[in-house]
């Protein structure tokens, strides 16, 4: 993105400011952790001020990003920090994230078009060719070799075009009939 967080920090405060998802009380969260963590940016006395309660949340959070645009870019690095730990759906919606997320032009890079999740696109035909091999198959199974006539050697001759683990099946089982 080229800028830094500072930079950044100038572009966003306009949004934090009247964005109504960052109330008083994740506000002091913020705040307490500015202060429990990092208290070389932001002092007892400076975050007892910050946690006044008599003004209002969007006058606190101008205040606040004054001071920390004061302090630097490592204060301001902090500040997102701790928005993106307490309140990631403001962090993920600030303006110069969204920026870098659709830094991609369209017009250079296609738009890849979200896939539906298709696991085979041979139609519905296909699935009932599948369908009625295995219900065949069961019939087989189910009535035997005694009442039906030949099927060994129907399985026997099926087999020829199938794949190598299909085919050593179906072998097998007619192996086994003849075997009878």
């Amino acid at each position: 993105m080229g800028d830094s967080v500072h930079e950044q920090l100038l572009v966003d405060s306009a949004f934090l400011r009247a964005d109504r998802r960052l109330d008083t009380e994740l506000l002091d969260k913020i705040i307490l952790q500015l202060n429990r963590i990092y208290p070389q940016i932001l002092s007892d006395k400076e975050a007892t001020k910050f946690r006044n309660l008599d003004v209002s949340t969007s006058v606190r959070v101008g205040e606040l990003l004054t001071h920390l645009q004061g302090k630097g870019d490592e204060a301001c690095r902090e500040f997102y920090r701790a928005l993106h730990l307490h309140v990631e759906e403001v962090y993920y919606s600030l303006p110069t994230r969204l920026r870098l997320r659709d830094s991609l032009d369209p017009l250079t890079m296609p738009r890849v078009q979200q896939q539906r999740h298709v696991l085979n696109d041979r139609g519905p035909v296909f699935f009932l060719g599948c369908f009625s091999v295995a219900v065949g198959m069961a019939l087989l199974y189910y009535y035997s070799e005694t009442k039906v006539t030949g099927g060994s050697r129907a399985l026997g001759m099926a087999s020829l075009g199938l794949k190598r683990k299909a085919q050593e099946v179906l072998i097998w089982y007619t192996e086994e009939g003849l075997m009878k």
